[in-house]
């Protein structure tokens, strides 16, 4: 079973940033490509951000320059830090890990609030 442990959501103002953690064990992070999903209310989810085990990334056009994805090996733990946030940001954001053919598994998902 794949658990995703999310942390770090809450509210900021609008320009401001937050900083997204999802820990995994090691056999999950070294296996698994790791992303985030994000949905706000009446929205479909969307995947904002994904890494692939090697490093490689990839952004929605919604937050290509102002998100960042990125895995520390150290702490089998992904980061998304969100600068310039704006009020379009406000979502629940959920950790994502899956591998190619498989099922894509969820965390229970942080509450981003960005406020005008």
């Amino acid at each position: 079973q794949v658990q995703l442990v999310e942390s770090g959501g809450g509210l900021v103002q609008a320009g401001g940033s937050l900083r997204l953690s999802c820990a995994a064990s090691e056999i999950i992070f070294k296996s698994y490509t790791m992303g985030w999903y994000r949905q706000a209310p009446g929205n479909q989810r969307e995947l904002a951000a994904h890494i692939t085990v090697d490093g490689n990334t990839a952004y929605a056009d919604s937050v290509k320059g102002r998100f960042t994805i990125s895995r520390d090996h150290t702490e089998n733990t992904v980061y998304l830090q969100m600068d310039s946030l704006k009020p379009e940001d406000t979502a629940v954001y959920y950790c994502a890990a899956w591998r190619i053919g498989g099922e894509t598994n969820f965390g229970q998902g942080t509450q981003v609030t960005v406020s005008s």
